[in-house]
């Protein structure tokens, strides 16, 4: 034991003592010990608790054994390690071993130093043990986190099972499938919700066949493959009905090695859920979805699905929040990547290059250099990816992809010959049927024209860029970009010949938008 751990013990022993001699309980000790010891020496709540109930770590693995035992389970997986890195706050413990834990101390996750209910749904206080469980001597009766999420929203969303949502998304997809538009309205969004909270409330709860493990997760790659050239909402309720079956496969506590595959795809699937989020443009839905998935991933181990996850969330303030937020999201992942050749050690070096870029505008040589050195990090970890996730769009990173967002990164940095260069490189790698992508980099290409000085030039291309687009075709990711170049010229030249034309080539509504490549 180190000279500072030595301290910090010391310091809550001497709190446990005067505590115990008071008559305080041990939950209120440990807030005690989290207020005293936390400014000097970084203890954690979850550690707090420990110190207050004056045990060492082999003592708490123990007692989660025996619960593991009492409850009929296999032995768990947890160490002093695990442990130790969950009191230093390098983990998070999934929400299995949350449950015991809180099960352990006989307290809430929030005492633990965690958001969210518990996932057994039911409180783990002792009777006046914790700071405001008493108000003038009675028990608080008050609903807990649970309760009162499910009141929020208008009852227990998994009281029928989900079924009710699930015939909102098939008949969305029958009407979608017959020709006919829908619009993406408050029923919708509320199966959509419904379908995501059961998932966070079932993650960990599970019998099911390895052969429908396989279909499952085949199914998930083939979504996958149908994110690039599938209308959002449609391919929406495809996943969620899969992401809905998995949640079902869940309610029973299934082995180790199947539940580890079922917690793998209910990430994947929330993670792909939160992309076309992204691209419908419902960033608070995107943001929930990614938390999902985060919760789901955890419990994987992978530290490459954790990172993709992260990675993939970063898009949300990358495109409609604040690029700070991108920025260090892009950066979490990375550092959980480590040097795990993935698909987000590739990524998150490419986001963070596009967020210093939106920070900082063109032009300071620092952050171009930083920006830079960002994107020749990107190109290393792609060479160490393999064949099959260069080839992955959506769960991997394709070269594609590459070029496409380094010239993005590269033309918000004021880059514009180099940005060209590789603009008009990432146009070859796409085919004759692909066409939202090559859209956008046109886009940047008359980006490009702008920071040269060419109005005319970036007004010509981005009219012709978007001249090929059928009135259906008009995300607002892409509008976006194309309203850019109009108020960029119209704020260097508002009487330009040629703005007017392209003002009116804007001015069509979108009808059903498509997929970006993100």
């Amino acid at each position: 034991m180190s000279g500072r751990q030595h301290r910090e013990t010391e310091l809550a022993r001497q709190i446990r003592a005067r505590g115990l001699a008071a008559g305080h309980g041990s939950a209120q000790i440990a807030e005690e010990i989290h207020d005293k010891c936390g400014p000097q020496f970084g203890t954690t709540r979850i550690k707090g608790h420990r110190l207050a109930h004056g045990v060492a770590l082999a003592d708490v693995i123990e007692q989660i054994r025996a619960l593991f035992e009492r409850d009929g389970k296999s032995a768990p997986g947890i160490g002093e390690t695990l442990l130790s890195a969950y009191e230093s706050g390098l983990k998070r413990p999934g929400p299995e071993y949350l449950h015991y834990l809180c099960s352990a101390y006989r307290v809430e996750p929030a005492s633990l130093g965690y958001d969210g209910p518990c996932i057994c749904g039911h409180g783990h206080k002792a009777p006046g043990a914790v700071r405001g469980d008493l108000q003038d001597g009675r028990p608080d009766t008050s609903p807990g986190p649970r309760e009162r999420l499910i009141q929020s929203i208008g009852g227990d969303p998994s009281a029928d099972g989900g079924e009710e949502d699930e015939n909102v998304l098939r008949r969305t997809l029958l009407q979608l499938l017959a020709g006919t538009g829908v619009a993406l309205d408050g029923q919708v969004l509320g199966s959509v919700e419904n379908i995501r909270r059961r998932m966070d409330e079932t993650l960990v709860s599970a019998t099911v066949s390895p052969a429908m493990l396989d279909q499952w997760e085949e199914a998930t790659i083939g979504f996958g493959r149908q994110y690039m050239n599938t209308p959002p909402l449609r391919l929406l309720c495809d996943v969620l009905l899969e992401f809905s079956a998995v949640r079902k496969a869940m309610e029973r506590r299934q082995p180790v090695d199947l539940q580890e595959r079922l917690c793998r795809m209910a990430a994947q699937l929330a993670g792909l859920s939160g992309m076309i989020m992204v691209n419908l443009g419902d960033h608070r839905m995107a943001r929930s979805f990614f938390r999902t998935g985060r919760t789901a991933a955890d419990d994987t181990g992978d530290r490459a699905l954790r990172a993709w996850v992260i990675a993939r969330e970063a898009l949300v303030p990358l495109y409609y929040g604040d690029p700070r937020e991108a920025l260090n999201l892009a950066r979490k992942s990375r550092d959980l990547a480590g040097q795990t050749p993935c698909a987000a050690q590739a990524m998150a070096p490419v986001f963070e290059a596009r967020a210093l870029a939106m920070l900082s505008g063109s032009g300071k040589k620092d952050v171009v250099d930083q920006a830079k050195r960002a994107l020749s990090r990107a190109r290393a970890a792609f060479s160490q990816m393999t064949a099959a996730d260069q080839e992955d769009s959506t769960f991997g990173y394709t070269e594609r992809q590459l070029y496409f967002h380094q010239g993005d990164a590269l033309v918000r940095l004021g880059q514009a010959m180099e940005a060209d260069l590789i603009l008009e490189q990432a146009l070859t790698k796409y085919g004759p049927a692909d066409w939202l992508d090559p859209t956008i980099i046109k886009l940047d290409r008359a980006k490009c024209k702008l920071l040269e000085g060419d109005l005319e030039e970036a007004l010509s291309i981005a009219k012709s860029a978007l001249a090929g687009l059928n009135q259906g075709g008009r995300p607002d990711i892409l509008m976006q970009r194309a309203h850019e170049v109009a108020k960029e010229v119209e704020a260097r030249s508002p009487d330009h010949p040629e703005l007017k034309l392209y003002l009116e080539a804007l001015r069509p509504a979108s009808a059903d938008p498509s997929e970006v490549d993100t």
